[in-house]
């Protein structure tokens, strides 16, 4: 059975989940500019936080010369979930999730290095794994812009 969200629930979700700064987003703020009161906003924002939104911090790796890299890994022999466990033994990995859409992809692993010499050292010892058939790797190395995480429409039709 699917959880039921409020009207209420609905435009909080809206407003904590739009882009701006974090210190925008407190219960206070959302009371006055929502116009509910503050104890249904805290009751509320309390329920959503515990049951349906995850808070993490992410640390601006690029303002200390890190960059963050994908890598796209192809298997063979139906080794994906070893290989996925294997990864996350590394220590520059920082996420490994199992994909599908692409036929050449079935992993995409998130890594943060430090230089060029760490990205090659990475990419010809996971070429070299048993069960890996081709990598690939990206970076982002400009945001245009961010929107939401979750557009309106879907969090009305939640």
């Amino acid at each position: 059975m699917k959880p039921h969200l409020s009207k209420v629930d609905k435009l909080i979700l809206k407003e904590i989940l739009s882009p701006g700064h974090i210190k925008n987003k407190t219960s206070l703020s959302l009371s006055r500019k929502l116009d509910i009161s503050l104890t249904t906003i805290q009751r509320r924002r309390e329920r959503l936080e515990k049951e349906f939104l995850e808070n993490e911090y992410t640390l601006l790796l690029e303002k200390f010369g890190w960059r963050r890299v994908d890598f796209f890994i192809s298997t063979t022999d139906g080794k994906t979930d070893v290989l996925a466990n294997d990864l996350l033994s590394m220590n520059q990995v920082t996420a490994v999730g199992k994909s599908i859409g692409e036929h050449t992809i079935d992993l995409r692993v998130e890594t943060i290095v430090e230089d060029n010499n760490e990205l090659l050292d990475i990419l010809e010892k996971l070429k070299a794994m048993d069960g890996i058939r081709d990598v690939v790797w990206s970076e982002i190395v400009g945001t245009v812009g961010n929107k939401m995480s979750v557009p309106s429409y879907i969090i009305d039709r939640l």
